[in-house]
């Protein structure tokens, strides 16, 4: 077929792409389905018709990112105690405040810049891929480089990047629920449809954002980005809608209790001055500075980074976290539900050996690479039934090898399979040229079986199949015995099931094989089979799993084993990564699950022959237990069991598009150890957020105790309004930053998981709040009155002591955030590099306010003698001290118990 060098238009819906031959079609769009698309085609149609894409995604400018910073109500507060100062014709601290909006502004800026550009960074790693033929060559390209004549190859799983005029199908059908509403699976096949057929009744096509349910076929590109049906609502419809976390929503509500309760404590404590005789001025002044100290405004930021940092370290670590919200539901998951292959095992298949009647035919793919029969030597070629048992191996099959290795793309278990064949000389490409494929009847999870119609000569076809051994047993009538063709009895059947169920227990994945001639490609491929025997693959566990599950263990998450395959294969397995050992297994057949009463269900490890069905309800049957459920899956139809579950883990290397587009994180590697990891990070992060909570607000609350009570008694107060607004921004954000950047305890994946339902800040995170708020203010008006009554100063002098004993006492208490079990020199916080990082720079801030003339007259401080700095020295330490000796008592105490 000849092609023009100049593309045609893309052809629009309104050209009847459905109601259009395949040939009308190719010719058309002038491609010749055996090529594809030439490299330079590509890049005339791409510069043509621009990339296969809906919108691009939405990336936050600076200057946006800049203006958010003033839409603060901290900076509204701070900008009307500037207009206070001004008005009341102090000009110097209506310049500083306007200073600190400026300082709070640019760390606010640049920290979320930070924060803003990391999440668009990971965001960019999840790209879907599409198999193309391009020269004659499949190859995987992405989605948005599609265009229009390109031909894609389809498989069961796939999410639709475009418009597609199928080209040819065998058992195809998609979910077009997201375009049309139907909620059940439409077949779909290469025969045109009348012109004027509805959007969900064109079953030629296939629609940019549909999947494939089931299947399998070619099909051509006709339209592609904005010329698609999703595209052409997209464009007349444009949400932006942000994802709220449930991590967001609690630090808001979080933050309008604290705005609501420091409103009505300021409005108290300003009036309560007044009429105590402080001037109206100094009042409102301080009633603005107590309000923004109260706020924790370091909240949002500091929130955004560590989840943000969060994220970037489980992608490092090969978990791409596709939703926000799951990583805070990462950290309570108590029960993950695991697939067996590829995720406990290697899923690298090899094929162990051929079961044929009452013969066992070993394989040997590295040293002494052959076929062996009781220890000798044995030649395929010379026999005729290991011969067939081969061909249907190689034949029955849509993977492919590599030339030069072992390695090939397809199903693990069929490039097994031909790799096998490699050995016994026997090529795919060699075997369909003398024996052309007709017909396929795809693998379907109902028959567990797949079927080839291949052609001996004009209208005589031999039909190969593979499939369950079961299955594959019951739709057989005869059997092969030797070269001889025999009827199957019951004592064969017996025979073949009792070996099916002894390989299954030593840990054997297991496929039967059989064949029948067929005169009529429409005839019923699964009636009056003749069964050859039995193929064995081994798939071994992987190494990392039995840590990674006693590590699940030890952090209190049950792990469950949910798999297609065989019960006594599923047991070998089971023991082989350490889940329960023979007395601790409990496992439930899915013929059994309907008889089995709730209580026992809960407590198997194990779940076998388990239907997709079936796993949406032990997930729900968990939930309603009140548990939090991870679920990992790789197929379409584990896409409705990944959106169920709290948390839904796909793989991300052997995985279908449809699960990684339902799964809230994809891993990567496909490695089970991931999942622990990722449940580790999600700990780590709400953890860190929950420390640099609770260290806020303590520091917070200590500055409004500072002023309220002397408010309330009538004393000098020994902190004035810029210094608060001066240690609300240095003391609170970067030692709070530095903790939300924490890499967490060793011991935390050897607690049980939290409650789901646990806010942000519980009982005894308030208590620990007030307690050190308390001890603070304590060393604050210690450090007051040693200043006024011990050294004689006047009450301006000593309010040099009480910032400072403030400054530091704040700076001291980080080292309070360490876990109450953990070592008192060696912990999560004095390991945390950021941690000392902070101290250095903050310390350096707050010596700047005493040695820079210009601050310490803003501040209103002056410098201190030696005998000064070790009273501040002795009070700042005061809250530390104590603190830390409470940790000792109590885990001296709990050794005690012990």
């Amino acid at each position: 077929m000849t092609r023009s060098s100049e593309p045609h238009e893309p052809i629009d819906p309104g050209n009847e792409a459905w109601a259009l031959s395949t040939d009308q079609l190719l010719k058309k769009l002038n491609v010749n389905v055996q090529q594809g698309l030439s490299e330079a085609e590509f890049r005339q149609r791409n510069k043509k018709f621009g990339y296969n894409q809906l919108k691009k995604q939405k990336v936050r400018s600076w200057w946006s990112i800049l203006y958010a910073q003033f839409k603060s109500i901290i900076i509204a507060l701070l900008a009307a105690a500037s207009v206070v100062a001004f008005l009341y014709g102090e000009w110097i601290e209506g310049w500083a405040i306007l200073i600190v909006i400026m300082i709070n502004t640019f760390i606010g800026f640049g920290t979320e810049m930070k924060a803003v550009r990391s999440m668009e960074a990971l965001y960019k790693l999840g790209t879907v891929k599409t198999r193309v033929r391009r020269s004659g060559k499949i190859v995987l390209v992405n989605a948005a480089d599609l265009v229009p004549g390109d031909i894609i190859i389809i498989e069961g799983g796939d999410i639709i990047t475009a418009d597609l005029r199928i080209l040819s199908s065998s058992k195809l059908q998609a979910d077009e629920s997201a375009l049309t509403g139907e909620s059940l699976p439409v077949s779909k096949s290469a025969d045109p449809v009348e012109t004027k057929t509805v959007l969900a009744e064109r079953n030629s096509m296939l629609y940019k954002g549909t999947a494939v349910t089931s299947g399998a076929g070619e099909a051509l590109v006709v339209n592609t980005g904005l010329n698609t049906e999703l595209g052409k609502i997209s464009s007349l419809v444009e949400i932006t809608e942000d994802e709220r976390t449930p991590l967001e929503e609690r630090l808001d509500k979080l933050g309008y209790k604290l705005i609501v309760a420091t409103v009505v404590m300021t409005i108290i404590i300003v009036v309560v001055g007044i009429l105590s005789g402080r001037s109206l001025f100094l009042m409102v002044e301080m009633g603005i500075a107590l309000a923004v100290a109260a706020i924790p405004e370091g909240l949002p930021i500091v929130a955004t980074i560590s989840l943000a940092r969060g994220l970037k370290v489980m992608a490092d670590k090969n978990a791409l976290v596709n939703r926000l919200s799951s990583v805070e539901t990462l950290g309570a998951t108590e029960v993950i539900c695991t697939d067996k292959t590829g995720t406990l095992t290697e899923n690298k298949l090899t094929v162990e050996g051929f079961h044929l009647y009452k013969r066992s035919i070993t394989i040997k793919t590295t040293n002494g690479r052959g076929f062996y029969e009781k220890g000798k030597t044995l030649n395929p070629k010379k026999d005729e039934a290991l011969m067939k048992a081969l061909q249907i191996g190689v034949i029955c099959n849509n993977a492919s090898l590599y030339e030069k290795s072992e390695g090939g793309s397809g199903d693990p278990l069929e490039v097994a399979l031909l790799f096998t064949g490699r050995i016994a000389e026997l090529e795919i490409e060699d075997l369909l040229k003398k024996y052309p494929e007709r017909k396929e009847t795809a693998f379907d999870p109902h028959t567990k079986m797949m079927a080839t119609w291949n052609e001996l000569k004009k209208n005589r076809y031999r039909v190969h199949v593979k499939g369950a051994p079961g299955e594959v047993l019951l739709s057989s009538t005869t059997y092969l015995h030797n070269s001889e063709i025999k009827p199957l009895t019951e004592e064969v059947k017996d025979y073949f099931n009792d070996l099916n169920e002894e390989l299954a227990g030593n840990g054997f994945r297991i496929l039967a094989l059989a064949e029948r001639p067929s005169s009529d490609l429409q005839e019923e491929p699964y009636e009056m089979l003749c069964f050859i025997g039995l193929i064995t693959f081994f798939d071994p566990p992987r190494k990392d799993v039995r840590m990674a599950i006693e590590q699940c263990r030890n952090a209190g998450i049950k792990v469950v084993m949910m798999t297609g395959d065989q019960a006594e294969t599923a047991r070998y397995i089971a023991g082989e990564v350490g889940l329960g050992d023979a007395q601790e297994q409990k496992i439930i057949h899915s013929l059994d699950l309907d008889n089995k009463p709730e209580e026992e269900q809960l407590k198997a490890h194990i779940f076998a022959r388990i239907n997709p069905k079936q796993k949406l309800d032990l997930i729900d049957l968990y939930q309603k237990n009140g548990y939090i459920v991870g679920m990992t899956g790789d197929g379409v139809n584990d896409a409705p069991a990944l959106k169920k579950a709290d948390i839904g883990i796909a793989m991300g290397e052997r995985g279908t598009q449809v699960a990684r587009e339902a799964a809230d994180i994809v891993l990567t590697d496909d490695e089970f150890s991931t999942i622990v990891l990722a449940i580790k990070q999600g700990r780590v992060i709400f953890i860190n957020i929950q420390k640099f909570v609770m260290y806020l607000i303590s520091c917070n609350v200590s500055e409004i105790m500072v002023v309220g009570i002397a408010s309330f008694i009538g004393m000098a107060l020994p902190i004035l309004p810029l210094q608060i607004l001066f240690l609300n921004l240095v003391t609170d954000v970067f030692p709070a930053l530095a903790l939300g950047l924490g890499e967490g305890s060793e011991d935390i994946m050897e607690r049980k998981p939290r409650s789901s339902k646990e806010g942000i800040l519980n009982r005894s995170n308030w208590l620990f709040i007030l307690f050190y708020g308390l001890l603070i203010t304590g060393a604050v008006f210690g450090s007051f009155l040693w200043g006024i009554y011990m050294i004689g100063h006047e009450p301006t002098q000593a309010v040099t002591l009480s910032f400072l004993t403030l400054a530091f006492a704040q700076l001291w208490h980080v080292f309070n955030m360490r876990d109450p079990g953990s070592r008192i020199f060696k912990n999560e916080v004095t390991k945390n590099r950021w941690v000392w990082l902070a101290l250095i720079f903050c310390t350096m801030l707050i010596l700047s306010t005493l040695y820079i003339p210009e601050l310490a007259l803003v501040l209103k401080l002056t410098p201190l003698s030696f005998s000064e700095w070790k009273v501040v020295i002795v009070m700042s330490l005061i809250p530390l001290i104590v603190g830390q000796s409470y940790y000792i008592l109590k885990g001296f105490s709990k050794r005690k118990e012990v």
